[in-house]
């Protein structure tokens, strides 16, 4: 073949693909044959500002939008090739529905560290905060020191997110006693944070 034979075919190669339906490219990536990566190239392409849009709505991050669009389209990508997406055709549901739960997640993620910076950060940097002003290892080794209960109540209230009156009916505990295990529990975290070795 030569060279403008090549083009002229990788040209109308590339337009089949711009006009194939989504259905066909999902089709084509989880078929794993020839003309698979550009498949998948071409549903990136499609989709990855809709995720990133999505994002942007949702998060009201531009970094946290991408870092979702990379999120959603890997694990698509990576399904379709498993060929766990039953039906091809509905790979745009599939993708706004990963979208959804992957940005919840995301959320659900910052708003616990939002509290724990809260919390244990007694005096934040002056830039913003990040990870690496609150020593994690520190804090799992504070609540592994903690009481049965009173460790149970922090996961449960903080990290499970249950209300108070969620996590007294399942510790068998009034809402006014999780609340004043919850306070003590915090002030013993904050103590053992700032002088390791504090909680008993």
């Amino acid at each position: 073949m030569t060279p403008r034979a090549g083009a002229c075919y990788g040209s109308r190669a590339m337009q089949q693909r711009v006009d194939a339906s989504d259905g066909d490219l999902a089709r084509a990536v989880s078929a794993r044959g020839q003309g698979a990566e550009e498949a998948e190239t071409e549903l990136y392409r499609r989709f990855a500002p809709r995720v990133r849009l999505y994002g942007l709505r949702h998060l009201r991050d531009e970094e946290a939008a991408r870092d979702l669009v990379q999120q959603v389209m890997l694990l698509t990508i990576e399904k379709l090739r498993a060929g766990a997406i039953r039906d091809a055709d509905q790979v745009g549901s599939f993708i706004l529905g990963t979208s959804r739960t992957m940005a919840l997640d995301l959320k659900r993620r910052e708003r616990r560290r939002e509290r724990l910076r809260e919390i244990f950060i007694v005096e934040p940097a002056a830039s913003a905060p990040d990870d690496s002003a609150l020593d994690l290892d520190r804090l799992a080794e504070c609540l592994g020191r903690l009481a049965e209960r009173e460790r149970m109540i922090v996961l449960l209230t903080f990290y499970a997110e249950r209300s108070a009156r969620q996590a007294g009916e399942e510790m068998t505990m009034t809402e006014g006693n999780v609340r004043v295990t919850r306070h003590r529990a915090i002030a013993k975290l904050r103590a053992c944070m700032i002088a390791p070795g504090a909680v008993r």
